[in-house]
C-alpha cells in the first residue's frame, strides 16, 4: 500500500505525494515546520519522490526554482503556516517571469484560528497576488470518498496548470487540524479495507508536453532580414538550435545569438551566427548599414542594450514566434506574434542552402572581424579584468557543462565576450526579473545529480545568498563557484550615479569587504584564490567530480569599468583593416 491510513492527515498528505509522483513528480523540496508536518511525512515517505530538507525558505525556494530549470518539470515546494510562505516570494516572481513549473504546497492553520491571532497565522489565500498560474485553497481533510477524490482531481489540474499552457507556478494552500503527527486513528485505518488504491490511480500517468498549436499565417519574407535568438528556456537545446538554423539557411538570414541561448554553444550548426552585435551596433555608421527590413525575434529579447535601441530606433517589422500567449515586445514595436514553437515554425520552411545573400555576408564579415580583435586584445591582456572571465569559460569549460550566469554584470560580460563554441554548453540564468536574490540556491539546483556545473557570479550576488551553501549538507552533485570580486556593484560604475562620489560609494557600489576563504571555511567549501589566468583555465578542466568549490578572481571595480568604456567601442570599429 502506497497509502498512510495511520490518520485523516497522513491519508490526505498521501494522497497528495501518490497523485503528484503518478503524474510525473520526482523531487521534493522541504522547509522545516510543524503545520506541514503531514506533507512532510507524505513525500519522505514516498518511495517515487526524493525529498530534500533545506533550512532557509528563500534559499529552498530558489534551489527548487533551479532543480525544475533543469528538469524542465514541476518540483514541489513545501513549508508550514504564517511567514515561512513568504520567503517563497521572490522565487515565485522570478518562476513567473522565467516561465518554470514550481508546484508550491503550503500549510496552513484551519479557517477557525484564522483572524484570531493564533500563532504562526497569516492570510495565506492569495498570497502571491497574480504571480501563480492557478492558486486554490484545499478544503481540510475529510475521510468522506468523494473529498478524497476531490483532494485527487484538484492536484492533477494543479499539476496541468503548472504547465499548461505556459509553464509557471501554481500555489496550493493546505489547512490541517490537529493531531499533525501520524497518531494512529482507528476510524481512518478502517478505510484502508474499502479503497482500491489501483482503481483510484489507475487513471493517473505522466502526461508529455505536447504541440498544442499549428501556424496559421506564414508570411513573405523580403531578402534583408535578421533572426534574433533570444533567451531561450528549451529542454532539447541541440533540436532548438537545428530548427534556427534551418529558418536560417531558408530565408539567408545571420542569426544574432544572445549569450544566454544554447546556440553561441551549438556553432557548427549555425554558419550563419552572429555574437558581436552589441558591439557592432555601438557605432552609427554600422547601424544604417545593417539595419534589415524584418527580423523574426525568437522568445524573449536579449540582453544587449544595444541592440534594443536599435530595434526601438528603426522600428523595423518583427515577428515574434514563441507558443507562449505573452506578450514579448517590451519595445512596443512594429510586432506580430506567431504562437508555435521555433521547431514547429521551421518546419513549415522549406530547407533550402545556397550562396549567401550580400546583406548576410556584410554581417558575416563584420562579426569575424570583431571576433578576431577580442580574441587578439584578450591573448595580450595579463592584468585581471572581468570581461576576460566569461570569455575563458566559453572556451575551457568541458564539453555539455550546465552554466548558471548570475545578473548584473556577469551576464552583460557574457553577451559581449562569451565566443561561439562547439562544447554544447547549457546556459542557466534568472533573467525573468533579472534579481541578484537567489543566485547560489539557483546554481545548487542546477548542479544537484547533474553534470559538473559552474557558476559566474559577483562578489555581491553570491553574498546576498550566502545561506545556500547550507545547501552543501545535502548537495548531490560538482558545483564550481567563479566569483568575480570588485569588493561591490561593478554595474553601478557604468551608470551616470557613479560620477557622485556621494553617496555612490555607500548607497550604490555597497562594498562588503569580505575574506571569502573564511567564507568558505565557515561553510567548509574548498577555496582557492586564483592567482593568473592560466590558473584560472586549468582549474575549469576538469571539473571536481562532487562538492563545492569557490574560485576567487579579484579585479578593480572602478579599472574594469574604465577599460570597457575605453575599449567596448574600438573592438568594432569601422575600419576593418586596422585590427588590433
Amino acid at each position: 500500500m502506497t497509502l498512510d491510513f495511520r490518520n485523516l492527515n497522513t491519508l490526505w498528505g498521501s494522497i497528495v505525494a501518490e497523485t503528484l509522483a503518478r503524474s510525473g513528480l520526482t523531487l521534493a523540496v522541504i522547509c522545516p515546520g510543524s503545520r506541514s508536518t503531514p506533507l512532510t511525512v507524505a513525500f519522505a515517505l514516498n518511495p517515487k519522490i526524493e525529498a530534500i530538507p533545506v533550512l532557509d525558505e528563500r534559499s529552498a525556494a530558489f534551489f527548487a526554482l533551479g532543480l525544475a530549470k533543469q528538469l524542465c518539470k514541476p518540483v514541489a515546494l513545501v513549508c508550514t503556516s504564517g511567514t515561512a510562505a513568504a520567503n517563497f516570494y521572490p522565487a515565485v516572481i522570478e518562476a513567473k517571469e522565467s516561465r518554470v513549473p514550481l508546484l508550491i504546497l503550503t500549510a496552513d492553520r484551519p479557517p477557525e484560528n484564522r483572524h484570531c491571532h493564533a500563532g504562526q497565522t497569516i492570510d495565506q489565500i492569495k498570497l502571491y497576488v497574480d504571480y501563480p498560474n492557478w492558486q486554490a485553497e484545499i478544503s481540510c481533510p475529510s475521510p468522506k470518498p468523494d473529498r478524497l477524490r476531490y483532494l485527487r482531481q484538484t492536484l492533477l489540474h494543479a499539476w496541468e496548470r503548472s504547465r499548461y499552457p505556459t509553464p509557471g507556478v501554481v500555489h496550493l494552500n493546505l489547512p490541517f487540524r490537529d493531531p499533525l503527527a501520524p497518531t494512529p486513528d482507528l476510524e481512518t485505518g478502517a478505510l484502508e479495507s474499502i479503497l482500491d488504491e489501483s482503481d483510484f490511480f489507475g487513471h493517473i500517468s505522466p502526461d508529455p508536453v505536447s504541440e498544442r498549436v499549428k501556424p496559421t499565417q506564414i508570411p513573405d519574407f523580403p531578402e534583408k532580414g535578421i533572426i534574433i535568438a533570444g533567451v531561450a528556456t528549451t529542454g532539447d537545446p541541440e533540436t532548438y538550435c537545428k530548427a534556427i538554423a534551418k529558418i536560417s539557411r531558408s530565408l539567408q538570414y545571420p542569426v544574432l545569438a544572445e549569450a544566454l541561448s544554447p546556440v553561441r554553444n551549438h556553432a557548427s550548426l549555425l554558419p550563419h551566427l552572429v555574437t558581436t552585435y552589441d558591439l557592432l551596433l555601438r557605432h552609427r555608421e554600422i547601424r544604417e548599414e545593417l539595419t534589415p527590413e524584418v527580423a523574426i525575434q525568437i522568445g524573449e529579447l536579449p540582453t544587449s542594450k544595444e541592440l534594443r535601441s536599435w530595434l526601438e530606433e528603426k522600428d523595423f517589422p518583427r515577428w515574434i514566434i514563441d507558443s507562449d500567449p505573452d506578450n514579448f515586445d517590451a519595445l512596443h514595436g512594429k510586432t506580430r506574434h506567431l504562437r508555435v514553437t521555433v521547431e514547429n515554425f521551421a518546419g513549415s520552411l522549406p530547407d533550402r542552402s545556397g550562396k549567401n545573400s550580400k546583406y548576410c555576408q556584410c554581417w558575416l564579415d563584420r562579426d569575424t572581424t570583431t571576433r578576431t580583435r577580442i580574441e587578439r586584445i584578450f591573448a595580450k591582456t595579463d592584468e585581471f579584468i572581468e570581461p576576460k572571465v566569461a570569455y575563458l569559460l566559453s572556451r575551457h569549460l568541458p564539453p555539455r557543462t550546465p552554466v548558471f550566469i548570475a545578473n548584473s554584470m556577469p551576464v552583460r560580460h557574457a553577451e559581449w565576450f562569451w565566443t561561439a563554441n562547439d562544447r554544447s554548453l547549457l546556459p542557466h540564468f534568472n533573467r525573468g526579473a533579472n534579481g541578484i536574490d537567489g543566485t547560489l540556491s539557483t546554481a545548487i539546483g542546477m548542479a544537484y545529480k547533474n553534470r559538473p556545473g559552474v557558476l559566474l557570479t559577483g562578489d555581491l550576488a553570491l553574498l546576498h545568498d550566502t545561506n545556500g551553501f547550507l545547501l552543501k549538507n545535502h548537495f548531490k552533485g560538482s558545483l564550481t563557484i567563479v566569483v568575480i570580486n570588485n569588493n561591490g556593484g561593478g554595474i553601478f560604475e557604468m551608470l551616470p550615479i557613479a560620477k557622485f562620489e556621494h553617496p555612490f560609494e555607500e548607497f550604490f557600489a555597497t562594498p562588503q569587504n569580505i575574506d571569502f576563504s573564511r567564507l568558505c571555511a565557515t561553510y567548509n567549501v574548498e577555496y582557492h584564490s586564483i592567482e593568473s589566468w592560466t590558473d584560472l583555465s586549468a582549474r575549469l578542466d576538469p571539473l571536481p567530480a562532487e562538492g563545492i568549490r569557490l574560485l576567487e578572481v579579484k579585479c578593480d571595480r572602478t579599472g574594469n569599468a574604465r577599460w570597457l568604456q575605453e575599449n567596448l567601442p574600438l573592438l568594432s570599429r569601422s575600419d576593418p583593416e586596422n585590427v588590433m
